[in-house]
C-alpha cells in the first residue's frame, strides 16, 4: 500500500566507489615504467651473471603483474560500484587487490630466497661494471616510481590497501636494487662474491615481512573483522548521550577504505526514533550504512508482566 512512497526510504550502496581513486592514474604510470625496467634487468642479469640483478629483475616482473592487478581492481570497483549484486558496494575490491598483491609478494620472496641459496652454493661468473650500472638505473627508476605513488596524501589514499600494495611492491623493488648494488660492489672490490646471493636472501626476508603485514591488514577487512575499539567506543558514547539509552550489541566493520557499516542494538525505557539515534552519530566516524534494532525496556512496575518490544529499523 506504500509503493508510491518507498523511494524516500531507499538508498544506493555506491558509497563513492564510482569515483576515480587518487592512486589509479599513478599506478598506470608506474606499471609502464616498471615493465620497461623489468625487461632490462632480466636480460642484463642473465648476460652479466649477477644473481642479485636477476633477482631484482624477476622481482620487478612480479611487481609489474601485481601492479596490473592493482589497476584492474580500481577499474573493476569503479565500473561495478552500482551493481546490486554487491550488498555493500565494491569497496572490498580494494582490499582484495591489496591481498592479492601481498600474496604475490610472499611468493616471489620465497622464489628469491631459493634462487639465491642455489647461487650461494654454486657461484657463477659476474660481469661487474655492466651489472652495477643496470642496478643503479633500476634503483633510480624505483625511486621515481615510489615518489609517484607516494605523492597522494589525502585520508582516503592513506587507507587505500590497493595503493599500499602497489607502493610496497615499488619499495621492495628499490630494496632489491640497493642490495644488488651493495653485493656487486662488495664482490668487485673486496672479492666477496658470496655477498651477491646473500643480499638476495636478505632482500627476500624483508619483502616477506612486508607481505605478512599487508596480508594481515587486508585479511581483516575481507573477513569483516570488528573495527577498532576507539571507533566502537565513539559510536557507543554518541548513542548513550541521553543516559537512558544503552547499547547492548554493536557490530562495526569496514566495507571500503575508511568507510564502515554498523549493526547496532539499543535498549531504553523511552526509546528515541531511529532517525534520532542515527543523527547522534558524527559524520566524522565514516559510517555509511547503519541498521538499528531498538528494544523498549519496561518500567519497573510493569517488568513482571510486559515483555520488551523488539523493532528492527532499516539502514541508511
Amino acid at each position: 500500500m506504500h509503493d508510491h512512497e518507498l523511494e524516500q526510504w531507499r538508498h544506493d550502496h555506491v558509497f563513492a566507489q564510482d569515483r576515480r581513486k587518487p592512486g589509479e592514474s599513478r599506478t598506470r604510470i608506474v606499471i609502464t615504467i616498471t615493465a620497461a625496467m623489468t625487461l632490462i634487468e632480466i636480460v642484463a642479469g642473465l648476460r652479466y651473471g649477477s644473481m642479485a640483478l636477476l633477482a631484482d629483475g624477476l622481482h620487478m616482473a612480479s611487481h609489474a603483474v601485481a601492479l596490473s592487478i592493482t589497476a584492474f581492481a580500481y577499474l573493476y570497483a569503479r565500473r561495478n560500484a552500482g551493481n546490486r549484486r554487491f550488498s555493500f558496494g565494491t569497496g572490498k575490491v580494494n582490499a582484495l587487490g591489496g591481498f592479492t598483491g601481498a600474496v604475490l609478494l610472499a611468493v616471489f620472496a620465497l622464489f628469491m630466497a631459493v634462487e639465491s641459496i642455489g647461487r650461494l652454493l654454486h657461484p657463477v661468473q659476474i660481469v661487474f661494471d655492466q651489472a652495477i650500472f643496470v642496478a643503479v638505473v633500476g634503483l633510480a627508476v624505483n625511486g621515481i616510481s615510489a615518489l609517484i605513488l607516494g605523492a597522494t596524501h589525502d585520508s582516503d589514499a592513506h587507507h587505500d590497501h590497493n595503493l599500499k600494495s602497489a607502493y610496497l611492491h615499488v619499495l621492495a623493488d628499490a630494496l632489491t636494487s640497493i642490495t644488488a648494488i651493495v653485493a656487486l660492489l662488495a664482490a668487485k672490490y673486496l672479492d666477496l662474491v658470496w655477498m651477491d646471493p646473500l643480499m638476495g636472501i636478505v632482500g627476500s626476508i624483508l619483502v616477506a615481512r612486508w607481505s605478512i603485514g599487508l596480508l594481515s591488514t587486508t585479511a581483516s577487512v575481507l573477513l569483516d573483522r570488528q573495527a577498532s575499539e576507539n571507533l566502537a567506543q565513539a559510536i557507543k558514547n554518541a548513542l548513550e548521550a541521553d543516559e537512558d539509552t544503552r547499547v547492548t550489541d554493536l557490530h562495526v566493520w569496514s566495507i571500503g577504505p575508511e568507510i564502515y557499516s554498523a549493526l547496532i542494538s539499543v535498549v531504553a525505557h523511552e526509546p528515541a526514533t531511529p532517525a534520532e539515534y542515527k543523527s547522534r552519530i558524527p559524520d566524522a566516524l565514516r559510517l555509511v550504512h547503519i541498521s538499528i534494532e531498538i528494544q523498549e525496556c519496561p518500567s519497573a512496575e510493569r517488568s513482571e508482566r510486559v515483555s520488551p518490544i523488539g523493532r528492527v529499523q532499516g539502514g541508511s
